[in-house]
């Protein structure tokens, strides 16, 4: 019997450990998930970092295209070997591009806090960079744009010959900024430009008449709002980056070298100032109007190689810029009219901006010599060894009507002008008192010389949407350069990597068509 009862308690009390041990395992009450909330104080696409008060947006495009006629994907072709028009010169560039943009804010005390990135990570077929001739003595080069004088790549490496460089590609950092207080620091949009910087109504960057810092500059602004959609800005901005056109010693002028845009050598000096920018604007619901004002500190080096050879003074250059866009207009919902006009003294860059370049080299037919070329440059300042520094004056405008034909389709003409007129020490230099070459005897052939020169532009581009956020568009430009010389120069080879030989060439305005198609996909 005590054996029957042992058995039996053995059994209950493993039942209870059994059941204790299922019950234990059970699952129990999760805590409620902290789902991502909507964020409605900054618009949509906003939302809350999980466990903070921040609000956060994410953006950004995905793009792919082709530019045709260029040496690079929205570069017109105005440098070497671009403008060569030869074989060296390339009749197609593509890339695709991936951008992404992060927007956070959060509310203080203060006012708002936010922060911007926004970066692009792109692969391009590759710039055509000639380094010699024949075999072997040119290189395709993965940068993303070509330098002022077109004979390199801003930021270009060469892609590598073993794998086709399918693990290259670039990234760009557009913009990168604080904002509190009023206060705007770090990399953004120029307060000197206007809203649409580049693109007053065109996808294509190298447009002239005006500032257009598409890619933002190095920047410590405050911005004042005094309501009713006025606003005002001071901002000192960094300009080494994109703001200096040159400031050129035309001692060192060669004739090979004028032939090729260079009426000197280039003496920038190290940075001392930034540029000193204000703005005003008003924005209505009819539009807006903007008036900037900017100041540009002219410091070169020396004018030999050592300190004892002794410098110019500096010189300070200014530009005044005035904006205005109508919205809606009577030919359409949606309808825009964007216009700008520029005028600079010693600051060139805010008329021929950083992308439009102010250095040209453009071949083309002739029928009194072996080729036409058409060559212009519009630096900052110029000087000679001893002299003080004379600044380089230029206007220009530029301005795009946008009509919406209906939701899907809307067509922009769009156009571009832009003067440089240099005073009586560079004509003087150049020219001489007669008005002809005085730099050698392989420009005797010139009967009329004249360092001025203009440039006009003209343009179209429609886009399509077929669907929300993805845009099909293709933009024809067209870009004259009016240069002011005549008469012909040689025999010489002109410098630069064009593979032009030494033979007589008549001076000639000439021209530049390109064609750039794009698909994007905006998220």
């Amino acid at each position: 019997m005590k054996l029957v009862k042992s058995l039996l308690l053995g059994s209950a009390a493993g039942l209870i450990a059994v059941g204790g041990a299922q019950a234990a395992d059970l699952p129990v009450k999760a805590k409620a998930v902290e789902y991502v909330k909507i964020c409605s104080l900054y618009g949509a696409g906003f939302y809350y970092i999980p466990g903070t008060d921040t609000c956060i947006k994410l953006g950004g495009y995905l793009r792919a295209e082709v530019g045709l006629g260029t040496n690079s994907i929205y570069g017109i072709a105005n440098g070497s070997p671009a403008g060569a028009h030869n074989r060296l010169s390339n009749y197609y560039t593509m890339r695709a591009r991936e951008d992404l943009n992060i927007d956070t804010r959060t509310a203080t005390e203060y006012g708002v806090v936010r922060t911007f990135f926004d970066a692009t990570f792109s692969w391009t077929t590759g710039g055509f960079v000639a380094t010699g001739s024949g075999t072997g003595g040119t290189q395709y080069t993965s940068g993303v744009a070509l330098n002022a004088a077109g004979t390199g790549l801003v930021g270009g490496t060469t892609i590598n010959p073993t794998d086709g460089g399918t693990s290259g590609g670039s990234l760009g950092v557009y913009y990168a900024f604080i904002q509190f207080a009023g206060f705007t620091m770090g990399k953004a949009v120029s307060q000197f430009d206007a809203p649409w910087t580049n693109y007053p109504g065109n996808n294509i960057d190298s447009l002239v008449g005006g500032s257009g810092t598409v890619t933002g500059v190095n920047q410590f602004t405050y911005t004042a709002d005094f309501g009713q959609g006025v606003t005002a800005a001071f901002s000192a901005e960094d300009a080494t980056a994109y703001y200096q056109a040159g400031n050129l010693n035309m001692t060192g002028a060669t004739a090979a070298g004028i032939l090729a845009g260079s009426y000197g050598t280039n003496a920038i000096g190290g940075s001392r100032s930034p540029n000193l920018v204000g703005m005003v604007r008003v924005d209505q619901a009819w539009g807006l109007f903007q008036a900037s004002v900017a100041a540009h500190d002219n410091h070169v080096g020396y004018y030999g190689a050592t300190e004892l050879t002794g410098h110019p003074d500096d010189k300070w250059g200014w530009a005044v810029q005035l904006a205005l866009s109508i919205k809606n207009i009577p030919t359409g919902a949606g309808d825009t009219i964007n216009i700008q006009g520029v005028y600079t003294d010693g600051a060139t860059r805010y008329n021929f901006q950083n992308l439009a370049g102010s250095s040209y080299q453009m071949f083309g037919s002739s029928g009194i010599a072996y080729q036409s070329v058409g060559f212009a440059n519009a630096p900052d300042t110029v000087y000679v060894t001893g002299s003080s520094q004379e600044t380089v004056k230029t206007w220009g405008f530029r301005g795009a009507y946008t009509h919406n034909w209906d939701p899907y389709w809307n067509t922009a003409l769009y156009g571009a002008y832009a003067q440089a007129q240099f005073g009586t020490l560079a004509k003087t230099t150049l020219c001489g008192v007669g008005g002809v070459f005085v730099t050698g005897a392989a420009l005797a052939g010139v009967t009329s010389c004249n360092p001025d020169f203009a440039i006009g532009q003209v343009g179209i581009i429609t886009r399509w949407t077929p669907v929300k956020n993805l845009t099909f568009s293709a933009d024809l430009n067209w870009t004259h350069l009016d240069q002011k010389y005549s008469g012909t120069v040689g025999p010489i080879g002109p410098s630069g990597t064009s593979a032009k030989p030494a033979a007589v060439y008549e001076l000639k305005d000439q021209d530049s068509i390109t064609l750039l198609l794009r698909a994007q996909r905006n998220w």
